[in-house]
């Protein structure tokens, strides 16, 4: 399907060589005890989300018959294309059809890392058992097999799926009122889930009231919907999304998760932009804490995806407002009133953090913060932008996790409110987890220099690894499937990338920037 591999001919080379170009696939001019199942596995390839077609899954069949009068160019020609069709299907399985790389600067992958030649050779050309062999490069981690069962579940789904879309209403739907599509409502949130089998709804029902409340609840609560019970134009949306598209969710979410590093040396911190989560996970990598958080907006300050390693745990520390936030946002303020800082507990200090004012801003001091000469920050305690801890993980965007003591933003489905850096629900918990391989750091002592008076500076024995990523599909342990908007429209760029087929790109050509807060 995708004639040029000229991205692969060094490893082909290397691969062929040593063996003085003898056929690998081919003895006695037949094909290998091995072909057979490699080419079953490639045809299999939709149910790792990726595309048989890649790896020229129809037209094996048709090969493998032509082997029967075959020329010495025609079983070259077979063992080629099935090296290249192993290849790319090792590669895109091991680390993803696109390098994310081309997205995210810090998330490159290097390819070479992993001797596709070497690993033909030693692991695959003799094989007792392939398909053990290939399935010991996927990601290690369970909720990567947990997306694979639920993606062959959904596309079972669209296989019976009829097509028909629900009615949409001008106005909303209220819980007890009339709906014409209860039937087809009912088949809907039947077949995905939401509504359990063994809860009857009567063939005749005319209004949405009851367990079809219910049901409708928990599919929101799925979507990243307010769970209102109401068929408003955001569910209605929901429940007429094609499960094609859902499929494709599952599929992208499998892509990232190839992304991520099959092993680290401490049990990471992953925060997921769309679904606004964070997970805290334990040494087999299943979760041991999790929270809702609050990242950036979606239009003017995204939150980036990329890895970094926490080093420090701050406590009651200071804001430091970016000079973007303190032009656009406190200026204008205190333009109008000289006192503003000294009532929400800003202080006036040098590019060094040298106290100038905690109190009226005069017209001199007033001209130096316009022409950025001098910063504002903010002191330390509860009403402080950052909370009672904040925890730093080094990276060029000035992203960083932090408490916040605006709580109420925790209560809404969707959480994109900050100004890129990422806002934790339970920070004293996430605190107690970060330092709980330092015994003097016990949960009271936490509680009480979060609660005392002085900003405190903790260092990590070791750093803690802290991923962002972009996933709009989920899997919980339960088995529940989540979906989630689109928020940066990450999903769109990546689907627009794989269109264009191989040899995909292995150049960064974009990068997520964000200017986040900072802190002292």
């Amino acid at each position: 399907r995708w004639p040029d591999f000229s991205d692969y001919r060094i490893r082909i080379q290397q691969f062929y060589e040593p063996t003085n170009y003898t056929f690998a696939w081919i003895r006695d001019r037949r094909v290998t005890s091995q072909v057979e199942e490699i080419i079953k596995i490639l045809k299999e390839a939709d149910a790792k989300g990726l595309n048989s077609e890649d790896y020229d899954g129809s037209r094996w069949g048709d090969r493998l018959t032509g082997l029967r009068s075959a020329s010495d160019s025609d079983f070259a020609e077979f063992d080629l294309a099935l090296t290249v069709s192993l290849m790319r299907y090792i590669s895109d399985l091991h680390f993803g059809r696109a390098n994310p790389g081309v997205f995210y600067s810090e998330f490159d992958i290097e390819n070479e890392r992993f001797d596709l030649p070497s690993f033909l050779q030693q692991r695959l050309i003799l094989a007792a058992d392939v398909r053990a062999v290939l399935e010991g490069i996927e990601p290690p981690y369970e909720g990567y097999r947990r997306t694979q069962r639920a993606l062959q579940q959904y596309i079972a789904m669209a296989r019976e799926d009829h097509g028909g879309l629900l009615p949409v209403t001008k106005k909303p739907v209220e819980p007890g009122a009339p709906y014409a599509a209860i039937a087809s409502l009912t088949d809907l949130l039947r077949r995905l889930g939401d509504l359990p089998e063994n809860v009857r709804v009567p063939p005749d029902s005319t209004r949405f009231t009851g367990p079809l409340v219910d049901a409708l609840k928990h599919f929101q609560v799925r979507h990243g919907l307010e769970p209102d019970g109401r068929l408003g134009k955001a569910t209605f949306a929901q429940l007429n999304t094609p499960l094609t598209d859902r499929i494709r969710q599952l599929q992208f979410t499998l892509e990232r998760w190839r992304w991520v590093p099959h092993s680290f040396l401490q049990a990471p911190i992953i925060l997921n932009i769309p679904e606004f989560e964070l997970r805290a996970l334990d040494d087999s990598y299943e979760t041991e804490l999790e929270m809702k958080v609050v990242v950036g907006k979606a239009y003017d300050h995204q939150t980036p995806v990329f890895a970094a390693g926490m080093k420090s745990v701050i406590f009651r520390p200071y804001w430091n407002v970016p000079f973007s936030i303190q032009q656009a946002e406190l200026m204008p303020k205190l333009d109008e009133d000289a006192a503003y800082l000294a009532k929400n507990r800003y202080e006036v200090v040098t590019l060094q953090n040298t106290l100038v004012t905690n109190g009226t801003v005069d017209h001199a001091t007033l001209s130096l913060l316009h022409s950025g000469k001098l910063r504002i920050r903010q002191v330390p305690g509860p009403e402080n932008a950052l909370g009672l801890v904040a925890f730093m993980f080094p990276n060029k965007h000035d992203v960083y996790l932090h408490a916040t003591p605006a709580m109420e933003l925790f209560a809404k489905a969707r959480r994109d409110f900050s100004h890129g850096c990422i806002r934790a629900e339970k920070p004293q918990q996430l605190a107690a987890w970060v330092l709980r391989n330092q015994s003097e750091w016990t949960p009271e002592r936490i509680a009480d220099t979060m609660n005392g008076t002085k900003t405190v500076y903790v260092s990590l024995d070791k750093p803690i690894p802290v991923l962002i990523v972009y996933a709009t599909a989920v899997v919980l342990k339960t088995g529940e499937v989540r979906f989630f908007e689109d928020i940066y429209g990450q999903d769109t760029q990546l689907a627009e990338l794989l269109a264009k087929g191989y040899p995909y790109p292995f150049v960064k050509t974009r990068t997520t920037e964000s200017r986040g807060d900072t802190v002292k």
